[in-house]
């Protein structure tokens, strides 16, 4: 994905923003060279913007100015920087110029290709700022990673999506979904991936950052975003990291017993796995791009909302993925930790993946899909589907797929890469989400004996999903 050429170019963005003498400010940066201050200094004007600008590369030096760190390419780091460097601004020129001034620190602590190459190429870059003078502050907290071969390249990129977020801060903090197209200006998601971002502030009191985190896996600036419980956003190689993970997909439009059952019940099982047992276990219900847009060409953001809220309410992190096959979604868990990988479906979707359709755009077809959904060692845990009462129960041993895929279907069962659940709630293979989407429309209280109490004590508080109280009682 490409910006259009009608956008402002780098060179005009850094030049506004010297010319504009309401700013003045603090660049620190740390790892890959001083590539945003650089443009400052590049476009002229530099004087009426830049209060200081510094590298502290030794870490002796760096943990003298900014306090001891584990990691210094993290996000406590960063913060560290950005509150020291904006309260120093304000301690040395707040009295002499803080009545005209809206004061900033700009950071940033990156990990670029090295000599050798081979590592992961990431970093932090933030700014905090006054949008007015004596003003709180606000701020923009992003995690990047630069995807060009080259470190020239690399350092380039991060020198560009630098000026665009100072820019969007400066001048698109009202507008925060313009602000995030804005970072992909006169750069591509081949070269820069940008995973999280992070608002805070009194000019972002209003912001959802998890709508934030949806617009970046829209816009391609990222395959997928993730929030926690608590509604935080997370940034994903940082939580997947180490850790064996259990993924569940749906739509939780709403959230019910099953798909709650459904986790539990695979969270025994992969627990209980040699390979697992005593390793830290992620949990994650996941939200493909494809099932927000199911409805239309545009994402409802109060439905996406809703979703999310209960999810946050039975106590579940978030995935949104832009990953339609599952062996896609695989690739990237597999990419960032190197532990047990499980997927949780139900009968259903397990037919459904056996769909040649779904791969004709790959060269290899199902075989390959199939390749690389499983090749480390991946397990599917299959929920049973009870489509009709009385109706027999479909199971890993029964499931019926096309005859020509049938040798396949028994060769994959056989290694052991479908295990089916038999430890699930009988009483809870009725309940179908469409089905209590229905009944919550109609006013029909039954729906709240088929989700979890804290799911139906939030859709009646909300007025999720069309549910009226007047109606209901």
């Amino acid at each position: 994905m490409m910006k259009s050429e009608g956008t402002v170019d780098t060179h005009q963005k850094a030049l506004r923003i010297n010319l504009d003498s309401r700013f003045y400010g603090t660049f620190a940066e740390i790892g890959a060279g001083q590539e945003v201050v650089r443009w400052f200094f590049r476009v002229g004007g530099a004087a009426g913007t830049i209060a200081k600008s510094m590298s502290a590369y030794d870490m002796t030096v760096s943990d003298a100015i900014y306090g001891e760190t584990q990691r210094y390419v993290s996000r406590d780091r960063l913060q560290a920087m950005l509150d020291h460097e904006f309260q120093l601004n304000l301690d040395r020129l707040g009295e002499s110029r803080g009545d005209n001034t809206s004061f900033f620190a700009f950071a940033d602590t990156v990990v670029a290709r090295s000599f050798k190459g081979g590592n992961e190429c990431h970093g932090w870059m933030g700014v905090k700022f006054q949008a007015h003078p004596h003003d709180e502050p606000s701020q923009i907290i992003v995690h990047v990673r630069m995807l060009d071969t080259e470190a020239a390249l690399q350092q380039e990129a991060l020198g560009i999506v630098g000026v665009n977020l100072l820019f969007g801060a400066f001048f698109l903090h009202h507008e925060p979904d313009q602000l995030v197209e804005s970072l992909l200006d006169k750069l591509s998601t081949g070269r820069i991936e940008i995973d999280l971002i992070d608002f805070k502030g009194i000019e972002f009191r209003y912001v959802d950052n998890r709508l934030m985190s949806l617009k970046l896996v829209q816009l391609g600036l990222s395959g997928a975003a993730m929030f926690g419980p608590d509604r935080a956003v997370l940034q994903p190689s940082e939580v997947l990291y180490k850790k064996a993970i259990l993924v569940e997909r749906g739509s939780f439009r709403p959230v019910t017993h099953v798909n709650v059952d459904m986790m539990n019940s695979a969270l025994e099982k992969f627990s209980a796995d040699p390979a697992v047992a005593g390793k830290t276990v992620l949990p994650l219900m996941e939200i493909t791009m494809s099932n927000l847009l199911a409805g239309g060409a545009e994402v409802d953001r109060r439905d996406f909302l809703a979703r999310a809220d209960l999810l946050a309410a039975s106590g579940f992190t978030v995935l949104i993925s832009d990953f339609f096959e599952y062996y896609r979604l695989a690739a990237y868990l597999a990419w960032r930790t190197k532990e047990r990988i499980g997927i949780v479906m139900g009968a259903a979707s397990l037919i459904e993946l056996f769909d040649e359709k779904y791969y004709t755009q790959l060269p290899g077809g199902i075989l390959e899909s199939f390749g690389r959904l499983f090749k480390n060692d991946l397990t599917v845990f299959v929920y049973p589907l009870r489509a009709k009462d009385n109706a027999e129960l479909v199971t890993v041993e029964n499931l019926q797929v096309a005859e020509e895929l049938r040798k396949l279907y028994g060769y994959l069962a056989d290694r052991g890469s479908f295990m089916q659940l038999d430890n699930f709630k009988p009483e809870f293979l009725h309940i179908f989400s469409r089905d209590v989407l229905k009944r919550i429309a109609a006013g029909d209280a039954a729906w709240e004996q088929m989700v979890p109490p804290e799911v139906a004590e939030l859709i009646k508080k909300r007025g999720f999903f069309g549910y009226s109280k007047t109606r209901t009682d």
